[in-house]
Order: C-alpha cells, then structure tokens, then sequence
C-alpha cells in the first residue's frame, strides 16, 4: 500500500482539500508555494504509479476533478494560473501536483520548499475547499 493509499484511507493525516467517490486532493507538506495541491484517484491493489496506465475512465475523471480543484485554488489563492505538473518519481502511486502561478518560476521544483504550520495549512485547505463548485 502506498504512502497516498494510506492518506486516502485516514490512516495517515492530510490537509483534505476535496474528495469524490474516485479522487482525493490535500495540500502538498512541502509546497512550492500556498495552496499546491496534490490530486490522486483512489485506487485499488496494484496501485498505478504511472497516468498512462489509468484506464481511460479514471484518467478522464482524475483530470476533470483536477479542473475543479484548480478552479477552487484560483478563487481561494488570487493567482494568475494554476500549474500542472505530472512527475510521479516521488511516490509510487498517481499524482498530479496543481501548483498556484504568478509567474513561471513559481512552477519551478528546484525551489526551496515552503514550511507552513499546521494552522495555516489548515485555513488554506479550508479557503480551498470552500471555494471550490459542488458538482
């Protein structure tokens, strides 16, 4: 079981910015900038850690929750765009990092990681979650 599964489970404590019957969204513990946000779909054993390897109906359904998500973190963050990166070589379980944008080098991973308390990622969680549209 990967490090997400366990997230997704409640085995292991996040930042919940959003959830649906087959993707999960928290905060990055270690963002780029305030809000980077991580969207994975939930899934079963084997646990894909490559997106090309989702069926076509989980790809669609992550990447149409991810827009939802990234709407939210615009409203909620104020940013120009909201970036998408797809790396997965971290952790061995599908990712997607969304990513608050004022300029181009905010996108950049080779940044220095923000180190946020727990109550500040928690109002951004919340401010993000709030500012996302139901379905």
């Amino acid at each position: 079981m990967t490090l997400f599964t366990h997230i997704i489970n409640g085995d292991i404590p996040s930042f919940k910015v959003a959830e649906s019957e087959h993707c999960y969204a928290f905060l990055d513990i270690n963002p780029l900038m305030k809000g980077h946000t991580l969207v994975v779909p939930k899934l079963r054993e084997p646990e894909a850690d490559y997106i090309f390897d989702l069926d076509d109906d989980l790809l669609a359904n992550l990447m149409v929750f991810a827009k939802r998500v990234a709407a939210g973190i615009k409203k909620a963050t104020g940013c120009k765009r909201v970036g998408v990166a797809v790396l997965g070589m971290e952790v061995n379980h599908v990712h997607i990092h969304l990513v608050p944008m004022n300029s181009e080098r905010d996108m950049s991973f080779t940044n220095p990681k923000l180190q946020l308390h727990t109550e500040e990622m928690a109002e951004i969680a919340n401010s993000i979650a709030q500012a996302i549209d139901p379905v």
